[in-house]
């Protein structure tokens, strides 16, 4: 590596460390009526996240239904988003599966223009622990964009989580469990390490997130109204938990509601709030649950009601 290079290289590495202690906003995928992809309306949305000043947008995450969409959905989920942000923002391909898929998928989304790769927590169910930090690294010794390794599980041990947090590749640690304890430790472990830990669970557990060290979080949210992450997230860059508080608790009911039937409605909601703000999704595809009942679709029509004078990105 020339010294150019590697120059080039560091501030990369900077640039999307910087996005991700900021919001990464995960966009959702638009289907047609016929149950095709809707690249166009799926275009707008993101378009509109990077506008309202949201500073990394994950391509073909979770809320972007990564599972249920093919490989060649996803390839082209991440070039869509790349070129619907106009520069306005850094955007994150999510890839996972199989380890030659996901280094498949990383590169043509590097090719496409992502700033970076997001790796899904591998859910084979006989997955060592300690391969599964590994699996993360072979992908990260793979790939010359930056990656994101995205963590749903108590299983993977402090010792190996740290592994790949201060992996040279590494931009990020997006830590999607609840287990604080487990988090305090990650981040004791390394300190004055290149580690970037980010919380994973949202702007509800945001606030304690940050009180631990770890900076940033992960939305869906921002598909409606980006305004509101943006000021949790402003609050907490003052370490003004109290402002914090109050600004979750306006958006609780949302989020509560996206937790039913064991997160099955998490997209759901997300999508159906965009449907009652005048731009139609499509349902979510199976095994998401596809649609909400009469009672749920009442209350996040309450809930989004209520927000008021505050105007939502799909207006």
């Amino acid at each position: 590596m020339t010294n150019d290079s590697g120059r080039q290289e560091k501030v990369r590495q900077e640039t999307v460390r910087k996005a991700l202690r900021g919001i990464s906003g995960v966009h959702v995928t638009a289907w047609a009526a016929d149950g095709e992809a809707d690249w166009k309306v799926t275009a707008e949305i993101v378009a509109r996240i990077a506008a309202a000043g949201i500073h990394n947008i994950v391509s073909a995450g979770n809320t972007g239904e990564f599972y249920p969409m093919t490989t060649d959905e996803v390839v082209r989920s991440h070039a869509v988003a790349a070129e619907a942000v106009a520069g306005k923002a850094l955007v994150t391909a999510g890839i996972g599966r199989s380890l030659r898929e996901a280094i498949s998928t990383g590169k043509l989304a590097a090719k496409a223009g992502c700033d970076a790769v997001m790796v899904h927590h591998p859910l084979d169910p006989f997955a060592a622990p300690q391969s599964q930090a590994d699996y993360i690294l072979a992908i990260a010794e793979a790939l010359e964009i930056p990656l994101v390794a995205y963590i749903r599980s108590d299983a993977i041990g402090v010792k190996d989580l740290a592994r790949v947090a201060t992996h040279p590749n590494v931009a990020g640690v997006k830590f999607a469990s609840s287990n604080m304890m487990l988090l305090a430790e990650c981040v004791r472990a390394t300190q004055g390490s290149s580690a970037n830990w980010i919380c994973g669970l949202a702007e509800g557990w945001a606030a304690p997130f940050h009180a631990l060290g770890a900076r940033g979080f992960t939305s869906g949210l921002v598909n409606v109204a980006p305004e509101r992450s943006l000021a949790i997230w402003r609050a907490l860059e003052a370490n003004d938990y109290e402002l914090a508080r109050r600004l979750v608790d306006e958006i609780a009911g949302f989020e509560t509601l996206r937790t039913k039937y064991g997160n099955g409605a998490n997209v759901t909601v997300v999508k159906e709030a965009l449907g009652l703000l005048g731009t139609k999704v499509g349902p979510v595809r199976l095994p998401g649950l596809p649609e909400l009942n009469e009672d749920e679709r009442a209350e996040l029509r309450r809930i989004v009601g209520s927000w008021g004078g505050q105007r939502a990105a799909a207006e």
